[in-house]
């Protein structure tokens, strides 16, 4: 079919067309909603992993080039990259298409020793045929690629990283030392017991002559052993064309250790002072920083660990009566397995025998055990409280819910901000910078400002040890994992460090009505009994009526009237009438349940409550009429009530500076009572649910940052338009959820402590960039000798690699004081 070809709902009725750049369940969505916004399409299939999407017609004509234009102007592309394209088009004999599948995976990492090491993984990776899209998260160490499985396997990602000089493994297998900080630790004493006795040595020298040879041997062996490594990622750094911060290190203390023996030896005619200590002591420093930061990338980290942990290792499979203990892992879907008191639950499932409350704080955060008996569905890692429970699994393995928020809090963690490019466009030229900044040092001082040659040196080994690119790394990342922890911990879930940032900017937050705000289910608000008939024998024949009805208000005054204790008759002839209500005897009287429509039909006068009936229908509510033998008995009214804390929580985003709106399919009066109630600053009425979407692009064109909170499923298109979609999750399938945010719990309480939690976050990863910048802005001209004309002051070698190491402790502890936050959500 060519561009200009129609598409008739009598011809051919369907146009396929490839979708590329879609990387989620949310750009389907987008890309759903934009086809379908097409006038004249009826319906539109997107396939993420086929990267394709099917257009269907109805009445009117569709172009394909009307959809492939929807598709472009989503911001998607009808193109594959360029350098898929190119490869194609290099091959002699392109093969079949075939439908392009995409894996994400998320592998450990170790070697990184700065930020500019994370940007060297990501490179090569991203270089690798196959891959789509990588991404590194040096404060997590953890690298996360998006690539074709038919072409690359996760042996095939882990030997490109040993390629570049680092080590990779799944996350969860064993083989690589999880312990940093005990590592880092061991080799800090091991320095430190090198280093220190070298200074007292150089001051008393207890040995006369000999005693410098004693020195000499006492910082070789510090070194090449616990100075090795910056050798090592120095040497893995220039192979793959890059700098790190090893390099300014290696460069350091080679240029002191190197000078130093010379000097000892005479070789090259080189003689005079030496200072063997200040390699040995900038190694031991540098080594301590190394364990300070291993530290508190650590506790950024709990978190995450203490949420793995709370997976059952083993699990009683009930076969053919006999329980049978075995791994977790063995257990498959339908397997029943056996749960005693006290004991965690091993897997999604449903309840098939016993009874037995249930702590399900780890999903719902409320403390108060939850009753199940037979039916009732149970979540993995919760913990049975009392009864002895069989289970019949549902899910297991990566498809429970606990792996789900594992594996969207670990995606999180290895997504980058956009504030994060800043600094790692810095950097990349970093490295390259300082070593130039430390030869003009050198220069200035030796040749201009003729200061011995000693003098210089230091200088010049000062500028390349405090120089530190770590910082600027660690700023984002950390951040982003404390605040996705905090977030993770009440039921808060990031799916995206883009979710965190963006979420502070918002400037618009709209509300879906019903199932958001309200509870989406009719409670009895008033009832209207005419005179000489009280409340009670309304709501009793109201309930002898609507006990033989399956529509939502008739469960609803059925429940009311049980609530209430109230004994009611069962009625006969049922007579069902659509949009109208029902006919049925009541103890022998014929009674009459429904709309005003069918009092009027049946010759009911209904005047005599008309004004109540107009003044309840002003406030949103919906009304049952009640008449027997052909009299009015009078009115029950029912309204979709509000959640608990809907009212707190718009007026707490209107405190935070964001208009609020509703969204509804109710009537205008109806919804603008509702919004009265809520005190919310405007509504959008009689929206259809295919509109919202519409609603949210309008508020977008405005120039405005949109939210849009709703169900994560049926409001799909909406919270995919949104800037940030926010899902009131039901702690079931948090991966199926659209939104950027989840809020597993379903409490609308937390909207607002979402955008809390972001704005702080964002606060803080602002704060810790200042700090890194700051640091090196002032850092580097101090240890260049900028105070030494004025003050005479002058910052040692090994002083200046001291502050270099504190320099990152600093900034991943000012991220770990996010978790004060905790107790303000």
């Amino acid at each position: 079919m060519h561009d200009g070809d129609l598409m008739k709902s009598t011809d051919k009725t369907t146009i396929t067309i490839p979708v590329y750049g879609m990387s989620c369940q949310k750009c389907v969505a987008k890309v759903t909603a934009a086809l379908e916004a097409v006038e004249g399409v009826s319906a539109a299939v997107v396939s993420l992993e086929e990267k394709q999407a099917e257009i269907r017609g109805g009445s009117a004509a569709v172009s394909r080039a009307q959809v492939e234009g929807a598709v472009v102007q989503a911001g998607f592309r009808l193109e594959p990259p360029e350098e898929k394209r190119s490869s194609q088009d290099a091959s002699q004999t392109p093969p079949a298409a075939s439908p392009a599948i995409t894996e994400t995976l998320i592998l450990q990492l170790a070697g990184m020793t700065c930020a500019n090491c994370a940007n060297t993984i990501e490179k090569g990776i991203s270089k690798q045929a196959g891959v789509q899209s990588a991404a590194v998260n040096f404060a997590a160490e953890k690298l996360s690629v998006t690539f074709d499985p038919t072409r690359l396997q996760a042996d095939d990602l882990i030997a490109a990283v040993a390629d570049l000089g680092y080590k990779a493994r799944l996350v969860g297998d064993a083989g690589l030392d999880s312990d940093e900080g005990r590592a880092q630790l061991l080799w800090l004493v091991f320095a430190a017991g090198l280093s220190v006795p070298i200074m007292p040595l150089m001051w008393f020298a207890p040995f006369d002559t000999a005693t410098v040879y004693i020195i000499f041997v006492l910082s070789t062996i510090v070194q090449f052993s616990a100075g090795l490594t910056f050798y090592r990622s120095a040497w893995k750094s220039l192979k793959n064309r890059a700098t790190n911060m090893d390099v300014l290190v290696a460069m350091g203390i080679t240029a002191a250790y190197g000078y130093s023996v010379l000097a000892l030896f005479h070789v090259l005619g080189v003689s005079g002072e030496v200072f063997f200590e200040t390699s040995a002591m900038l190694i031991t420093f540098i080594r301590f920083g190394k364990w300070l930061e291993a530290r508190a990338k650590g506790k950024a980290s709990q978190a995450l660990r203490a949420l793995l942990q709370l997976q059952a290792d083993t699990a009683r499979l009930l076969i053919d009566g006999c329980e049978e203990e075995v791994s977790a892992d063995r257990v498959v879907v339908g397997d029943r397995v056996v749960v005693r008191p006290g004991e965690k639950i091993p897997v999604d499932g449903l309840v098939v025998d016993g009874s037995s409350a249930v702590d399900e704080s780890m999903v719902t955060g409320e403390s108060l055990p939850v009753d199940k008996s037979p039916g009732d569905a149970v979540t993995g890692a919760t913990l049975n409280a009392s009864g002895r429970l069989v289970v019949e699994a549902t899910r297991v393995g990566s498809e429970t819910l606990l792996a789900q928020i594992v594996r969207m809090v670990e995606e999180a963690q290895g997504d980058k901000a956009p504030i994060q490019r800043l600094a790692d466009a810095v950097s990349s030229w970093f490295v390259p910078a300082v070593v130039v900044i430390a030869l003009l040092t050198f220069v200035v001082w030796y040749g201009l400002a003729d200061a011995g040659f000693l003098f210089a040196f230091k200088m010049a080994i000062a500028v390349l040890v405090i120089a530190c690119p770590c910082a600027l790394g660690l700023a984002t990342p950390t951040a982003v994992m404390v605040g996705s922890a905090v977030g993770l911990n009440a039921g808060i879930l990031f799916k995206r460090a883009t979710s965190l940032e963006n979420a502070s900017r918002l400037q618009v937050m709209l509300l879906d009505k019903t199932g958001t705000l309200t509870r989406g289910t009719f409670a009895v608000t008033d009832m209207v009994p005419v005179a000489g008939e009280d409340e009670d024998e309304l709501l009793r024949l109201a309930a002898s009526a609507e006990d033989a009805s399956g529509h939502p208000l008739a469960r609803a005054i059925v429940r009311h009237a049980v609530e209430r204790g109230l004994v009611f008759a069962a009625a006969s002839e049922v007579e069902e009438v659509g949009g109208y209500g029902l006919l049925c005897t009541v103890g022998g009287a014929r009674v009459l349940a429904g709309n005003s429509r069918l009092l009027q039909r049946e010759g009911v006068n209904i005047d005599v409550v008309e004004q109540q009936v107009e003044v309840l229908a002003r406030s949103g509510k919906s009304v049952v009429y009640l008449a027997s033998d052909g009299c009015l008995v009078g009115v029950v009214a029912l309204a979709d009530t509000l959640k608990d804390g809907a009212v707190e929580t718009v007026d707490r985003l209107r405190r935070l500076g964001l208009q609020t709106v509703m969204i509804t399919g109710d009537r205008r009066a109806a919804a603008a009572a509702v919004a009265a109630e809520l005190g919310i600053d405007a509504f959008e009425a009689e929206i259809l649910p295919a509109d919202k979407q519409r609603v949210v692009r309008s508020y977008q064109q405005q120039g405005r940052l949109v939210g849009m909170v709703g169900d994560g499923i049926n409001d799909a298109p909406a919270l995919a338009q949104a800037d940030i979609g926010i899902a009131i999750g039901t702690g079931t399938d948090v991966a199926k959820e659209t939104g950027d945010i989840v809020l597993v719990k379903g409490n609308i309480r937390d909207v607002e402590r979402s955008i809390r939690l972001g704005r702080k976050t964002l606060a803080k990863i602002k704060q810790n960039l200042f700090w890194a910048f700051f640091y090196n802005l002032i850092g580097i001209p101090i240890a260049a000798g900028l105070l030494y004309p004025a003050f005479g002051l002058v910052l040692k070698p090994e002083l200046a690699g001291l502050a270099m190491a504190f320099s990152s402790v600093s900034v991943v502890t000012n991220s770990l004081l996010l978790k004060r936050y905790a107790k303000y959500l």
